[in-house]
């Protein structure tokens, strides 16, 4: 589904391509871009439930004046990720904006995790962001907005049981931020990160149903004493995305409500 995008907006005429965007922080990311003015490719994990999330965004992005595409793919099979680049492009328009914020997530003691739960995380968190970028960057090269944005986690920081593979995918995503701001530097694109702390979301709330127990847990080592949710992070992808950041990369950003200080 695809409408006229609204103008006025500090993304005017761009088009930004947002992975794991069918809820929780990228459907957050998402629908703020569209507010901004960028036209968004709303990327979601396929089957038939992420699917009904992202066609809900995108008629409500549509329905505000936006335009907006939804389009299933799996980031662990590199044809998948070359087909939903392809995609946004035929659909919006050549990508200015690239944010990889999917991620696999799973949780279990270090030495008892299969070689294949190690590998799909690694090839979802890690490998796919690298996979996305690098079919965005004919675009991206060509575009005088571009940049890309990496999501990762607090846990790198402060390390956390039962999450060693996750925690290494999100560090390993801290290195090729630096790296490949280094190097596409040449080209004018941007690359940074956020670095997100213990945010409400929907998975959040799938994975840890008491409410109450995790505000106690998380509070207790933030510096705010409230819990975060989509729409508090949101403003720091607009930033990254927009000319308020335009000559800032390699750079991670830590929004996690003053649990790591720096």
């Amino acid at each position: 589904m695809i409408a006229g995008t609204r103008r006025g907006g500090r993304l005017d005429g761009r088009v930004a391509l947002v992975t794991g965007a069918s809820r929780g922080i990228g459907a957050a990311v998402a629908r703020t871009y569209a507010n901004e003015g960028a036209a968004v490719a709303v990327a979601h994990e396929p089957g038939p439930e992420p699917s009904e999330q992202a066609e809900k965004l995108v008629a409500e992005i549509v329905a505000a004046g936006g335009q907006a595409l939804a389009i299933g793919a799996d980031l662990a099979d590199p044809d998948a990720v070359d087909a939903l680049v392809a995609s946004a492009r035929s659909g919006l328009g050549p990508i200015d904006v690239v944010v990889n914020n999917a991620a696999a997530s799973a949780r279990g003691p270090w030495h008892e995790l299969t070689v294949e739960q190690w590998d799909h995380i690694h090839r979802v968190n890690l490998r796919g962001s690298w996979l996305v970028a690098r079919a965005a960057y004919p675009d991206l090269r060509a575009s005088e907005h571009a940049c890309v944005i990496n999501v990762t986690s607090i846990m790198v920081a402060t390390g956390q049981e039962n999450a060693v593979h996750y925690t290494a995918s999100k560090a390993g995503l801290i290195g090729f931020t630096r790296a490949m701001a280094r190097e596409a530097g040449t080209d004018g694109i941007r690359v940074n990160a956020v670095m997100l702390g213990a945010i409400r979301t929907e998975h959040e709330t799938e994975l840890f149903p008491d409410a109450d127990a995790v505000f106690a847990r998380v509070t207790a080592a933030q510096s705010l004493k409230r819990r975060g949710f989509a729409e508090d992070v949101a403003g720091t992808f607009l930033f990254l995305a927009s000319d308020d950041s335009s000559f800032m990369t390699g750079q991670v950003l830590n929004v996690d409500g003053g649990w790591a200080h720096w």
